[in-house]
């Protein structure tokens, strides 16, 4: 055999799959929604050895939640059995802040002796999701993980995606895991001790995934928008189910689920956003400083001509009459002369894995990939910005 000529080439396929149930006061014990998922999805290894992760901050608000999954896993023992009692952890962004929340998991995993087959039921917001469903991606390779979102923005972005993560060095999710879940199930009841700025923080998803793919959601979310601080649960109900169908439709159609290549529609407004939760310390919530990302992307559009003033007017408005902050003093901070801000085009380059490739609506419902940024047009864009919110915070 001639080694220098031979070449191997090994191609195939992995199929994934999952849903994305709702539901309210799933863990009642008479519901039968989380049971007939977990029968279905464990189908040839039940009852389902199950390892309960709950959110510190969710268990905070909530504190008979611990007592309530105990009491649902007892009332439906064919569906799922407890490996421990439900193990808390801490949540919110401080979850994500290195590898510690997800070690720990890792740690309490091999103390449970959970395997491929077994199943890590993760109850908490998104940065909980993100850490410990990290450490179910790494340990034995991939253990099969419940979701079940606590916040508006989990339930309706980064909760029903393929995503795991944690910051490090101040770098939002610079390790990471793509690992589909086994099954999503989103409570609205979990919802109802969420604090308001977390509620309306998380309505940034949806109207970063309406403007670029959806016109229609874009209309109902202008018309919608002043309902969301007034914490309308059926607004807030159609506005998850609707920003989630659209995230797993991309996830399902787009050709590229695992980010292969340098195209993120989904990532629509965040390269800013993502620098300036990093220059707040993320004191800022994540969509707090999407609804901030887009805001100046639209004015940056309105001076690429993609789109119209007037279009841009009426979407900044409804973020804010949505209640979504569009200004962010952290837009104009500098160092040595160099606007800091700015370097998140680099960061997200880097991210995008080289290229850069960044998503515009043109027009509105619809996208656009642009492969550079104009720092100069960008900075009067950042001016523009101040001069639209300046003007709203003067009107009564």
């Amino acid at each position: 055999m001639n080694l220098s000529t031979t070449r191997l080439t090994n191609r195939f396929q992995a199929r994934f799959g999952y849903d994305v149930c709702f539901g309210s006061h799933v863990l009642d014990p008479g519901q039968p929604l989380l049971a007939r998922e977990l029968r279905r999805v464990f189908a040839e290894h039940l009852p389902a050895p199950t390892l309960a992760f709950l959110d510190g901050g969710l268990v905070a608000a909530q504190p008979d939640l611990p007592d309530r999954l105990t009491a649902y896993a007892n009332a439906h023992p064919q569906a799922m059995t407890l490996c421990l009692p439900p193990v808390v952890l801490p949540g919110g962004e401080a979850a994500k802040d290195g590898l510690a929340v997800c070690l720990e998991a890792v740690a309490t995993m091999r103390e449970a002796g959970l395997c491929r087959q077994s199943c890590a039921l993760i109850i908490g917001g998104g940065a909980f999701q993100d850490a410990v469903g990290m450490a179910a991606s790494l340990f034995h390779r991939g253990v099969r993980v419940v979701r079940m979102p606590s916040t508006v923005l989990s339930q309706n972005d980064s909760g029903v995606g393929v995503k795991n993560g944690v910051n490090l060095g101040g770098v939002k999710n610079l390790l990471g895991t793509f690992a589909p879940p086994a099954l999503v199930v989103n409570d609205l009841a979990l919802l109802d001790t969420v604090s308001d700025r977390d509620w309306v923080a998380g309505a940034a998803e949806a109207f970063k995934v309406a403007l670029i793919c959806d016109l229609d959601f874009t209309e109902w979310l202008i018309e919608h928008g002043p309902e969301i601080p007034a914490r309308d649960p059926a607004v807030m109900a159609e506005l998850i189910a609707r920003c989630a169908a659209l995230h797993v439709q991309h996830i399902a159609t787009s050709g590229d689920p695992f980010e292969y290549g340098s195209a993120r529609p989904l990532d629509f407004g965040h390269w800013s956003a993502h620098k300036l939760e990093s220059l707040s310390s993320f004191a800022m919530r994540h969509g707090e400083a999407v609804a901030v990302g887009l805001a100046l992307d639209f004015r940056y559009a309105v001076r690429q001509s993609f789109i119209s003033e007037c279009d841009a007017g009426r979407v900044i408005h409804a973020l804010h009459r949505a209640g979504l902050p569009i200004w962010s003093d952290w837009l104009e901070a500098e160092r040595d002369g160099e606007r800091l801000v700015l370097a998140g085009i680099e960061e997200f380059r880097e991210h995008l894995g080289g290229t850069l490739q960044v998503t515009f609506p043109a027009p509105i419902g619809s996208k656009r990939e642009i492969c550079e940024l104009d720092r100069t047009c960008m900075l009067a864009a950042i001016g523009d910005l101040k001069q639209v919110w300046q003007g709203m915070e003067a009107t009564p």
